[in-house]
């Protein structure tokens, strides 16, 4: 497939502004995976963010912290239905599978109901193809099939549109459960021509898998019409039944702050 024809005929199709309104917010809010994973947080502000979870629109998807707070999401999130993510190998992706795979072990016996973790990109872009399917396919045997694994590509690092797709197609293929645009952590973070790019993997590949497998979209997602732009993408592609929590995500800090 030429990627990059295919990916600008998706964000052809996209409207410039969309409306935004109660349904639209809901859905938003629905979606999101609120993330705090500052070098500044404490016990104290991670018990502060995680009341934002709870919203008048409604309850956010997942939260998002650093492993020595899943404890304390937990115990805080226990009377909810939102789950509890948090970080590997992050955010360079360059530890040891030994080490990374401790940690996730780690992770779920505080009680992480998903584990976002970061790709070894740079081993990858350095031709190490099988590495990475290794890496991922050891890390999602650790999670099982009740924790949702989610692989962080860094597309601002893979950049080009074929790369992406060999990359989010080698940790489908390996048994991530969703592939992730960004840490957040680099200056180039999730973008339009990457989500479809990332989108279209999906679409070709879950037939094949015959399972869902989803797509979080991740840095730089602050207002309403960014995120309802790649909720729109991810309809004409996906269709809008397939975009809820079980295949689609937001991570975000600041957008519930938006509306």
């Amino acid at each position: 497939m030429e990627w990059s024809e295919a990916v600008s005929e998706q964000l052809n199709t996209l409207p410039n502004t969309i409306p935004v309104d109660e349904a639209l917010i809901r859905r938003v809010v629905s979606l999101i995976d609120l993330t705090s994973l500052n070098s500044s947080d404490t016990q104290a502000s991670v018990a502060s963010f995680l009341g934002k979870a709870n919203t008048s629109h409604g309850n956010v998807a997942a939260v998002c912290v650093y492993p020595q707070f899943v404890r304390l999401a937990v115990a805080q999130l226990a009377s909810s239905k939102i789950k509890v993510a948090t970080v590997a190998n992050f955010p360079d992706g360059n530890q040891a599978l030994d080490d990374v795979l401790v940690a996730i072990g780690s992770a779920l016996e505080d009680g992480a109901n998903e584990i976002d973790v970061v790709f070894p990109y740079e081993r990858y872009l350095a031709g190490e193809r099988h590495y990475a399917h290794t890496f991922t396919e050891a890390c999602k045997a650790v999670c099982g099939d009740k924790v949702t694994l989610k692989v962080i590509l860094e597309t601002g690092v893979l950049n080009e549109p074929a790369i992406i797709a060999d990359a989010a197609y080698d940790v489908l293929a390996a048994g991530a459960d969703f592939i992730k645009t960004s840490t957040g952590k680099i200056s180039e973070n999730a973008t339009l021509d990457a989500a479809a790019t990332m989108l279209l993997v999906i679409c070709h590949i879950e037939p094949q898998l015959k399972h869902h497998v989803g797509i979080k979209i991740s840095g730089g997602i602050r207002d309403m019409q960014t995120a309802a732009q790649y909720i729109a993408l991810a309809d004409n592609i996906m269709g809008r039944e397939w975009v809820t929590a079980r295949t689609f995500r937001i991570g975000a800090s600041k957008l519930i702050e938006s509306f």
